[in-house]
């Protein structure tokens, strides 16, 4: 038997000798296919849709119950967010685990190898989602204030730079704690019931079990993430968020995108 080399091809108008450069998709490339796949399928879309509605649904409760001093578009937006920064999540983790719940794992990894790229695409896919909801969010705000005006409301517009920079890092940080649990678990069922208990159940223990509250008062994120839906946000509560942030998010999505890098594809 006679082994055949072969040797790239070189662009054409390459200097001879020069080195063949292999490209891939580009990740701006791959961040829109990302984008498109979380409303491509009908559980994206459908929860696209539902915060569109709970976010109305929070604006209307807010103009319907809320004391009138409180009808600000600073209020409105910190309240209209919360639907987001539950749901946004599950979409981060729908986004991980679809190579491997719709079995197109083979198919995405043969097109583009290098799965750090693709996991890095569904990265900046969920951040781009969590800006864009909360700018829709605001948008939605910005007419129930103008209602709450018209209806004898405060109507202030007052949002500072530092809550309106808070209310979009509590919306990214959560979504990247949904991808990182995702990539862990590469199960959308496991994932989603695990992202919701595990933070919860620890919530309770740090509250029941005294020796734990110190720590629950670092690690606990979703203690720590409350202060960033209000306006002044200090040094140390920065910190506590910081610690809670890398143990519930960098962690996770560390050892996640090493699973994803090591999985054998079947």
């Amino acid at each position: 038997m006679t082994a055949v080399q072969t040797t790239p091809i070189a662009a054409p108008g390459a200097a001879p000798g020069a080195p063949v450069r292999r490209t891939g998709i580009p990740l701006a490339r791959l961040t829109r296919i990302e984008l498109r796949k979380l409303a491509d399928t009908r559980s994206g879309l459908w929860l696209l849709i539902v915060i569109g509605l709970a976010a109305a649904g929070t604006t209307a409760i807010m103009l319907a119950a809320s004391p009138d001093a409180e009808q600000t578009f600073a209020g409105l937006l910190s309240f209209g967010l919360l639907p987001a920064s539950v749901l946004l999540p599950v979409l981060g983790i729908l986004s991980m685990t679809s190579e491997w719940s719709q079995r197109t794992a083979l198919t995405t990894f043969t097109l583009t190898p290098t799965r750090g790229r693709v996991v890095a695409a569904k990265l900046v896919a969920a951040v781009l989602i969590a800006v864009a909801t909360t700018v829709a969010a605001a948008a939605l705000c910005a007419v129930g204030n103008l209602i709450a005006i018209g209806t004898g409301g405060d109507g202030s517009w007052r949002l500072g730079p530092g809550l309106a920079g808070q209310l979009l890092v509590n919306q990214v940080v959560f979504v990247l704690m949904g991808s990182a649990f995702g990539a862990l678990l590469m199960n959308s069922p496991l994932a989603i019931v695990l992202y919701f208990a595990i933070p919860t159940a620890w919530s309770v223990l740090g509250e029941m079990v005294r020796w734990l509250r110190t720590a629950a008062g670092w690690v606990d994120i979703n203690l720590t993430s409350v202060p960033l839906s209000e306006p002044g946000m200090t040094g140390g509560q920065w910190a506590r968020f910081a610690v809670a942030a890398l143990v519930w998010v960098v962690l996770p999505l560390i050892l996640g995108t090493v699973r994803v890098l090591r999985r054998e594809v079947s």
